[in-house]
């Protein structure tokens, strides 16, 4: 029988019917965190690294998802035209874009790749046929693609 810090009987019905889709991950290796310390200022003086689970540890699902950052999202391509020769320099805003490591025009990748902030960065595009091509954003924390966001002319 289960029991209560108080001690009243927890009924089978207290606990869901089906069981919560968040299933048990056992790790791989050791996992360690790194946080930055120092006087708050914004200027860290450094990190320290901590174990936060050892290998053959078991966790839920989630608990794996917390750890990583959210994925990129792309809000605006500007412009969202150009010619079909490429070399338009186009400007990409969105959240959490410092991560980018590359970003396509339908399957060519642009070129000069520079991350602005984490909201913007500017690429150039390649050469391409006339019409419009998803523009996909490669990031440490996954891809993204936004359907039809460039039309070459």
């Amino acid at each position: 029988m289960l029991y209560k810090e108080d001690g009243t009987l927890i009924t089978k019905e207290t606990f869901p019917a089906v069981a919560v889709a968040d299933p048990p991950m056992r790790l791989t290796e050791d996992v360690y965190e790194t946080k930055a310390y120092g006087p708050g200022d914004g200027r860290p003086e450094g990190s320290r690294r901590h174990l936060l689970y050892q290998a053959g540890t078991i966790v839920p699902q989630s608990e794996i998802n917390h750890l990583f950052t959210p994925a990129a999202t792309v809000t605006t391509i500007s412009p969202a035209t150009g010619p079909a020769a490429g070399g338009t320099t186009v400007t990409i805003k969105g959240t959490r874009l410092a991560g980018v490591t590359a970003v396509n025009f339908g399957a060519t990748p642009g070129t000069g790749l520079e991350v602005v902030s984490d909201t913007e960065l500017r690429v150039k595009t390649p050469a391409g046929a006339a019409g419009a091509v998803n523009v996909a954003v490669a990031a440490d924390s996954g891809n993204v693609t936004k359907a039809s966001g460039f039309t070459y002319s």
